[in-house]
């Protein structure tokens, strides 16, 4: 155990928003600290990762605590990509367990529809290694994620349809969280024929691009929800270096890590949000987590077991392709809806109201991944 509890959860519209990078992030942060009963917050983390860039805004963390009235207290900004909300919730918990803080806000935030798609690319690849080969050869995400469905294809029975169905499973999802960016109903012949982005990945198989911002109150005064375990991971960050082209090892390494940390396996665990940045994605993660055998997840996918009232649920919150991507706000979206989840009032809530809860975040083509597991006490 942690010995962190959480004890309040805010979170925006996800989608294209008017209001400002500073907005969102504000209005989730005022929402988890209303929720957990107006504490007195001693420490501010904050997970971003391109307001600089896109925005032309950082000092995000000291933003926070001044307009919170939070007093002269420690504020950080942290970047990992698309785990900078992940590991912003980590290192509240490691300021927790060590001693120096009882309650902490973590609050993560990106705005990204107000930028052109080819500067928000521009800003995305910059978690890439930009001095590689593969950069300098035009080496996207999209076309990583690709080259690695690609080769599912050839070293399984999977095909595009497989991958479609994920992204139907989490539209569907989508559709029944009012926080979602796309509300709207689709059918897997849309999915099929819809706008090719890199072979074999269409529109709908990529995460879009999206404004929005999640936050938490952690604290070391016990309430309903722990944080039974927090694990953090770094891999490999070019293809070139990988052993196994369909494994990723800094998930399946945090998740490990996870699990023995909180004396669990991956059968322990009721309900998942996994980091969908892509369709494929969403496959090769249930496996790098042990909730399917290797080059199988796609059968799970096929028999319906990663759905709401499938024996293993993954994305009851419509996931990166469907609740939406602000990327530094994506990993503490996913604690929300367990958190949600766990409470027994969360969109897509399962039948039988679930008492360990799973979220992995990834940052780049796997250069970082953390694993949280939830507690309902």
């Amino acid at each position: 155990m942690t010995s962190t509890y959480i004890h309040g959860i805010g979170m925006t519209k996800f989608g294209r928003l008017e209001s400002s990078l500073k907005e969102l992030l504000l209005e989730a942060c005022n929402e988890a600290v209303k929720d957990a009963g107006n504490p007195k917050i001693d420490a501010v983390f904050v997970g971003n990762f391109m307001g600089g860039s896109i925005s032309n805004q950082e000092i995000l963390g000291a933003i926070v605590a001044n307009e919170l009235g939070l007093g002269y207290i420690p504020s950080t900004k942290v970047e990992g990509a698309c785990a900078s909300g992940g590991i912003a919730f980590r290192q509240g918990i490691l300021g927790i367990m060590s001693g120096e803080y009882d309650t902490v806000l973590v609050a993560g935030a990106e705005k990204m529809k107000h930028a052109s798609t080819p500067d928000v690319t521009q800003a995305i690849n910059s978690a890439m290694d930009t001095t590689t080969t593969e950069k300098m050869a035009g080496l996207t995400f999209p076309g990583f994620f690709g080259v690695l469905a690609n080769r599912y294809f050839y070293e399984t029975g999977a095909s595009k349809e497989h991958l479609a169905r994920v992204a139907l499973k989490n539209r569907e999802n989508g559709v029944n969280n009012p926080l979602a960016q796309f509300p709207k109903h689709t059918s897997l012949e849309e999915i099929l024929s819809a706008r090719m982005i890199t072979d074999p990945l269409g529109l709908f198989d990529c995460s879009p691009m999206t404004d929005g911002a999640a936050a938490v109150v952690i604290s070391k005064k016990k309430s309903p929800i722990a944080v039974k375990a927090s694990s953090q991971v770094s891999g490999p960050t070019k293809m070139q270096d990988a052993i196994d082209l369909l494994s990723i090892p800094a998930i399946g390494e945090s998740g490990r890590l996870a699990y023995e940390k909180a004396g669990l396996g991956p059968e322990d665990i009721d309900v998942v949000e996994i980091h969908d940045c892509f369709s494929m994605t969403e496959i090769i993660a249930t496996e790098e987590l042990g909730f399917f055998n290797r080059l199988e997840g796609w059968k799970a996918v096929e028999e319906g077991r990663t759905k709401v009232d499938g024996d293993k649920p993954v994305n009851t919150s419509g996931g990166l392709l469907s609740r939406g991507h602000p990327i530094g706000a994506t990993g503490l979206a996913q604690i929300y809806q367990l958190v949600r989840q766990l409470r027994g009032n969360a969109a897509n809530q399962l039948a039988k109201n679930p008492r360990l809860a799973l979220a992995q975040n990834l940052g780049g083509t796997g250069s970082y991944s953390t694993v949280h597991i939830l507690e309902r006490v």
